[in-house]
Formats: C-alpha cells, sequence, structure tokens
C-alpha cells in the first residue's frame, strides 16, 4: 500500500505508546539520553523521500496526552527525521481529539481505508481494509478535522 498510493497516505495515530521490535534499542538509547542510532528508519525514511520526489504526500496527525510519555518524546524526535525526509507529521492534544477515532488508521488516496490493530500490550497485530463508502467518508472528516486543529511538528516541540 505504502508504494502503490497515487497521492496521499494519511494516518491517524492515537496511541501513547506502540510495541515495536525495530525501534526498541533506539527508545532505550533516547530515554537514556544517548546517541540515537536511526539506522533502523533507514527504509522508512528511503520510502518517503521516493515518494515525495514522484510527488506523493505522506501526512499524519498525533493525538498525544499531556504530559508526554517517553514514547511520545521519542516519536517527536524522530518526527524530525521523517519531515526532513518529506513526511508532514502533526500533534493534537488528546484533550482536543474528543470527537475523532480512538484507534489509529491509515487513509490512502481519501478512497482506502485501513484501520490498524492492537493489543492491549501495544503489539501491532494487523490491519483491517474497510470498504464501507460511509466509513470512508466519515475517515475523510475525521482526517480534516483532525489536521486542521493539529500543530506542525516544529510549533508542538517549541512548546
Amino acid at each position: 500500500m505504502f508504494r502503490e498510493f497515487e497521492h496521499t497516505a494519511f494516518r491517524l495515530e492515537t496511541r501513547d505508546e506502540y510495541k515495536s521490535d525495530n525501534e526498541t534499542v533506539a527508545l532505550r538509547q533516547f530515554v537514556a539520553g544517548a546517541d540515537v542510532d536511526m539506522g533502523w528508519f533507514d527504509n522508512w525514511l528511503s520510502m518517503i523521500r521516493q515518494a515525495t520526489a514522484e510527488g506523493r504526500q505522506f501526512s499524519r496527525v498525533r493525538v498525544v496526552s499531556l504530559p508526554l510519555t517517553d514514547y511520545s518524546r521519542f516519536g517527536v524526535f524522530c518526527s524530525a527525521y521523517t519531515n526532513a525526509a518529506g513526511e508532514d507529521i502533526r500533534y493534537l492534544p488528546r484533550d482536543q481529539a474528543a470527537d475523532l477515532p480512538d484507534y489509529d488508521y491509515w487513509l490512502f488516496d481519501s478512497r482506502k481505508l485501513v484501520r490498524m490493530l492492537f493489543d492491549d500490550a501495544e503489539n501491532f497485530l494487523g490491519a483491517e481494509v474497510i470498504d464501507d463508502p460511509v466509513e470512508v467518508v466519515a475517515h475523510n472528516y475525521y482526517r480534516d478535522a483532525a489536521w486542521h486543529r493539529a500543530v506542525t511538528r516544529g510549533d508542538f516541540a517549541a512548546e
């Protein structure tokens, strides 16, 4: 899906933490205040750069609790790299997101909706493609509402 979309790939992120074996070492380094080895991120950044060079756009809104968890702080740190690669990541405090879904999803080209599934321990279980046009339209609205209220990574990081 990430290499096949034509114009836009949007993600709404709603969790304060995600478990990913790829990030474990870097997260530990970040929390310890050490230099962070970002090699684990190279493939994702490459894909974003390629999509951007082809005129395709990655964007996301991260709904975050305040104060930020260590993982959310790590996400702000990592978003400097993804934004530099061409993705536009923005932030929305959780208290301003009450009318948005409480689950993560990707929306590709405003027409392909993919809900992400996680267990209670924050592990990614898989994804569900949702074909119902009413749901797709609703999630376009959620995207637009989240984007309208969210602040840029630069503004959020400065706060």
